[in-house]
């Protein structure tokens, strides 16, 4: 597989707070490379090294064979970029932020008719072309966005937690498109909090305080991470009684889903033992990587704690 993104040791600080801590990554053409952790965690910074827009501390990378921080320019000649604020101008029509875009990355004139047009199929658009950007849904302003990003036709497109503000249908509607351009050889890496779609990602890589917790496929991620058995409790007043279950020589783990308990046993054979503890039958259950996600940051708090 060609690589088109790889990092070593790659670093942003900012004073005394470290964003970014030796963060290593490889992404490879044509993959959907998810990047998955809490508001703060140096999410947005690693991106914006990677687009050329920040300069790393230290470490170093490449993004399409260029360097970090000596070949930036070409880099932003290459790829596109989405940030969850959609970069639109809201007083121009549909047609016109495609057209100015169109220009901002340099595709030649005799091609932009045709590739406006492509970008406004894609976004579902066709007919609401003269349409100012400003009274557009979140769904369509979002998909105007992604096509702005790349009516260039990038190799790598980044995009910085694309779905955040829109509704479930819209941000299933925008996956599918993302899934489709990666089918067509588009590299995508983005940001999200939702695991929904950190599940039709190729890969996941967990980030907590600037540092890379894991990374693998999601269900790679399932089997290494969460070892045993995982249960399904719906208990009342299951807060309360987190505690006791905890202390269970069997017991694991012991997460809050909502109103239900995840509790990851060692084994199979002691889901009888937790039905006869909590008087309530437990329902076994596949891991999500919301599970993963919990496991992954008892892990570090756990380091943390003993470091």
């Amino acid at each position: 597989m060609e690589e088109v993104v790889s990092t070593h040791d790659l670093t942003k600080a900012f004073g005394n707070f470290t964003a970014v801590d030796r963060l290593n990554i490889q992404i490879n053409r044509g993959e959907i490379y998810g990047f998955l952790g809490p508001n703060g965690a140096g999410k947005s910074t690693a991106i914006r090294m990677l687009c050329g827009i920040l300069e790393p501390s230290s470490g170093s990378g490449k993004v399409l064979g260029y360097d970090l921080v000596r070949e930036t320019e070409k880099i932003k000649q290459r790829i596109g970029y989405m940030s969850q604020k959609f970069s639109l101008y809201e007083d121009l029509t549909v047609q016109e932020n495609l057209n100015f875009y169109a220009g901002i990355y340099n595709v030649p004139k005799k091609e932009r008719k045709e590739r406006v047009r492509e970008m406004i199929r894609m976004a579902g658009l066709t007919g609401r072309e003269n349409e100012l950007a400003a009274p557009l849904s979140s769904g369509w302003k979002q998909r105007l966005a992604l096509g702005c990003a790349i009516i260039s036709r990038p190799a790598i497109v980044f995009l910085d937690e694309p779905t955040s503000g829109v509704s479930p249908t819209s941000r299933r509607r925008f996956f599918n498109i993302i899934q489709e351009l990666a089918r067509q050889g588009t590299t995508v890496m983005v940001t999200t909090h939702f695991m929904d779609e950190a599940e039709r990602c190729n890969r996941v890589a967990f980030i907590s305080a600037g540092r890379l917790m894991a990374m693998d496929t999601p269900g790679n991620l399932k089997r290494e991470i969460i070892k045993g058995c995982l249960a399904e409790l719906e208990l009342p007043e299951a807060m309360e009684k987190m505690t006791d279950i905890e202390k269970l020589s069997y017991v694991k783990e012991c997460t809050l889903h909502g109103v239900l308990l995840h509790v990851l046993l060692e084994d199979e054979s002691f889901l009888e033992d937790l039905q006869t503890f909590t008087g309530v039958e437990p329902r076994k259950i596949t891991p999500s990587l919301e599970d993963v996600f919990l496991a992954i940051a008892k892990i570090r708090k756990a380091g943390e704690l003993n470091g």
